[in-house]
């Protein structure tokens, strides 16, 4: 089983690996995709029952920014139907169309699955994953005393596939620190154990989303010492002007590829030079 497969299941693979740049990248995502999917499934169900549809929203659009990077275009369209009907509180599109939106996901999922079956029988065995996560830790506290900072880049979004597509992307350039929310995110800036050469910033985040964080930059004057970029799957004129509000550098749209990724980093870092 190989690339022929998803493009005969609809996967707009030439649009996916345009992003990525080889199926090394490609297949690593698949994985990512996998580890993260039964959580973002279960959060939605439970927003839905519970009536909380911001936080709906919140993680439609996650599935929807990881349908986008994998090539799934028609499930990305359904997600996001979902994910503006959260934003407009509109609870009877949600409660009728539920189960549709869970099936086709459940299909996507069915796909990477088949995809990654063939490919580990293709090759004879699976090969060893390394993380390139590198989470905020003792161990990690312990290596670097406080009166050396380490320079990092931090990447504050919830999505798998998105930290873990930037860190690989970045890895032979940036030492490269994962927020999975804005209240990570917070606790790493507070640490005083890291110089942060730049934050790339999720809008769309649960918890603390990425304008409570803007908002926090700002109220603590933090903006000179600390050069901040959005990366985020809302394209609206709306969001973007709003973000701009904010001393930011930069907003990326997702998806984007590991050059357009570098582009803005270089840009961020560069900004109070």
């Amino acid at each position: 089983m190989d690339i022929e497969f998803l493009k005969q299941n609809g996967v707009d693979t030439d649009k996916a690996l345009a992003l990525f740049g080889d199926m090394d990248t490609y297949n690593e995502t698949f994985k990512d995709y996998l580890e993260g999917i039964e959580e973002k499934k279960a959060k939605l169900k439970f927003a839905k029952d519970n009536a909380n549809w911001s936080e709906y929203a919140i993680f439609a659009h996650s599935i929807k920014s990881d349908a986008r990077y994998l090539g799934f275009t028609d499930i990305a369209a359904i997600c996001l139907e979902h994910e503006m009907a959260g934003k407009d509180f509109n609870q009877h599109f949600i409660l009728k169309n539920y189960d549709n939106m869970l099936q086709a996901v459940d299909k996507m999922t069915d796909i990477v699955k088949r995809y990654l079956a063939g490919e580990k029988a293709k090759n004879g065995e699976e090969k060893k994953e390394v993380s390139v996560e590198k989470p905020v830790t003792e161990e990690i506290k312990q290596e670097h005393p406080s009166d050396t900072l380490k320079d990092v880049v931090v990447v504050a979004d919830d999505s798998p596939i998105v930290s873990n597509f930037a860190s690989r992307a970045l890895n032979n350039l940036y030492e490269v620190i994962v927020a999975k929310d804005g209240a990570e995110l917070i606790n790493i800036i507070n640490s005083n154990r890291y110089n942060i050469k730049a934050l790339l910033l999720d809008l769309n985040m649960p918890n603390v989303g990425g304008f409570q964080v803007l908002e926090y930059l700002k109220n603590s004057n933090r903006y000179e010492k600390l050069p901040v970029s959005i990366i985020t799957g809302e394209d609206s004129k709306n969001m973007i002007d709003k973000a701009f509000t904010y001393n930011i550098v930069d907003v990326l749209v997702k998806p984007f590829s590991k050059d357009d990724l570098v582009r803005v980093l270089e840009k961020t870092i560069n900004f109070s030079k």
